[in-house]
């Protein structure tokens, strides 16, 4: 019995919701946008437990790392159930939806967009028919052969059942349709695991994958395993998931990670490991930098002690004479407690979040748009007053939150404004699922550390040497992508026009406007 997609109406299609994780340095102003983060992705396989609320909870661990929409699949053995919306894991469930997703397998995905508009369309887990059945998937990170793809979903052979039209316009749609699309060298169609080994093999950029046809849950991580994914283990069963925390919500115990070029096969039968590919490890250091949760381990490595550490080693490559060691709530938080304590300069609070908001979709009026981040962050004048701070972040992307921040805390009486970031200049796109502002919207890029300083009107600006940063993740540094910090890709990357966010959208549109591709005939 084929599977079906449910789509839900009664959540509000936001293009823009507000971060769930309460990390707000790089979302205070209105209207500006940080380094927006790579989706979430959660599977599991346990026969008698409730798998959808399991994959709920999972999810909204993961939703920091996506906030555009959020989807659930399930399979009872015999089909699949497909339920996803636009908005947050929290505005797209509730206990109806999940009690109507029942069975033993199921996928989850948190999605923040890297290939492809932010449209109901695009929303993950995707899903297809197959000869055999079906398969629901959800994808992290981002291809970089995305149009070589294209062109494979293209030549594959029609069928009854085979849906190979890609209305979709996102990377992951094209991992879906050529897994379920194979046929073997005398054209018989291929099941999903037998078509993993032809498929994956051709893939190329940053995926952790987590998908599921109606008997067995796979999970995938491209060679170099840019983006984390762990395995964990139930009492009755597997789960796999973006990050360890996610197991630790739904009471999993961490087994090890899925290692790059590894694919796993969870069924009645067990757990099965099989290789497509050697590891050549290429870990995003930007996880430990920003992108993780705190609470979450990365290649045996706790990425808040890491974000210490980098906090310790900027003390000693960037000291300043200060009064007061204050983070940019909540992301400088880790790397200001290290900065204080290697620099003996005692650490305290100079700023109050309201952890109430997200983004608001009231305009402002003139009068409140000009108090900028007054309405996410509020000064502690009484602290601030005649001292001489040291403010610690940990990036910086643009440069108008810094900027808008140096002058809030100079209106507050602050006497010195030293401005201290926990990673290097961000000069360089990323291609592999991270969604920064274009390379001619870096601040870093043209500009001398002391000319942006002097941008942000600090008195003083430091960042942490590339080195040092990598040596506090405790990853050798051949093992680790910095290319947005250095330039050094991990792979080949094909012309700069095959390499867009909305290649599918211009390639389905003809090349014209877009914006309204997914919806014209």
């Amino acid at each position: 019995m084929f599977a079906r997609s449910v789509h839900q109406h009664s959540c509000p299609r936001l293009d823009n919701v507000p971060r769930g994780d309460g990390r707000l340095s790089h979302d205070l102003l209105p209207g500006e946008k940080g380094p927006q983060d790579a989706c979430g992705v959660f599977g599991v396989w346990a026969p008698g437990e409730e798998v959808a609320k399991l994959t709920y909870f999972g999810l909204y661990a993961l939703q920091h790392r996506g906030q555009e929409s959020a989807g659930i699949a399930v399979s009872n053995g015999s089909q699949i159930l497909v339920f996803k919306d636009m908005g947050l894991v929290s505005q797209v469930f509730d206990e109806t939806s999940l009690g109507s997703l029942t069975g033993h397998i199921a996928v989850g995905h948190a999605r923040y967009s890297t290939t492809g508009a932010s449209v109901w369309e695009n929303a993950q887990p995707t899903f297809r028919a197959t000869a055999h059945g079906s398969i629901a998937l959800g994808h992290n990170g981002n291809l970089v052969n995305t149009a070589e793809l294209a062109e494979m979903v293209a030549a594959l052979p029609q069928g009854p059942g085979r849906a190979t039209k890609v209305a979709a316009t996102n990377d992951t749609d094209l991992i879906t349709a050529l897994l379920a699309g194979q046929v073997g060298p005398d054209g018989t169609p291929l099941s999903v695991e037998d078509a993993a080994p032809q498929v994956l093999p051709k893939v190329k950029g940053a995926f952790s994958l987590v998908y599921m046809d109606e008997h067995t849950l796979y999970a995938a991580r491209d060679p170099q395993g840019i983006r984390p994914l762990v395995l964990g283990r139930l009492e009755r069963g597997w789960v796999v998931a973006s990050e360890s925390a996610a197991l630790d919500i739904c009471g999993a115990s961490f087994v090890r990670e899925i290692e790059p070029g590894e694919l796993i096969a969870i069924d009645e039968q067990g757990l099965r490991s099989s290789r497509f590919a050697d590891a050549r490890p290429k870990g995003c250091v930007f996880e430990y930098v920003y992108l993780a949760r705190p609470d979450t381990d990365i290649a045996g490595r706790n990425v808040y002690l890491s974000r210490v550490e980098m906090g310790r080693r900027l003390a000693k490559e960037a000291p300043v004479e200060a009064d007061l060691v204050i983070p940019t709530p909540e992301s400088g938080t880790p790397a200001a407690v290290g900065y204080a304590e290697a620099s003996g300069i005692p650490y305290g609070s100079g700023l109050v979040k309201n952890s109430y908001v997200g983004r608001t979709f009231i305009q402002p009026s003139q009068t409140i748009r000009q108090l900028g981040i007054r309405l996410k962050l509020n000064p502690l004048k009484e602290v601030i007053r005649g001292k001489r701070l040291v403010v610690v972040d940990d990036s910086i992307v643009r440069g108008n939150t810094q900027r808008a921040l140096v002058r809030m805390l100079r209106e507050a009486g602050a006497a010195e404004v030293h401005v201290r970031i926990s990673s290097p200049p961000v000069k360089w796109p990323c291609f592999f699922g991270i969604d920064f502002a274009t390379r001619a919207e870096l601040i870093a890029n043209g500009m001398t550390v002391e000319e942006i300083g002097q941008s942000l009107g600090a008195d003083s600006l430091a960042y942490i040497s590339l080195d040092a940063m990598v040596e506090a993740t405790t990853i050798a540094k051949p093992n680790l992508c910095r290319a947005c910090f250095d330039g050094e890709y991990p792979m080949d990357l094909p012309d700069p026009e095959l390499l867009g966010k909305q290649l599918l959208e211009v390639e389905l549109a003809g090349g014209a406007d877009a914006a309204d591709a997914l919806r014209r005939p």
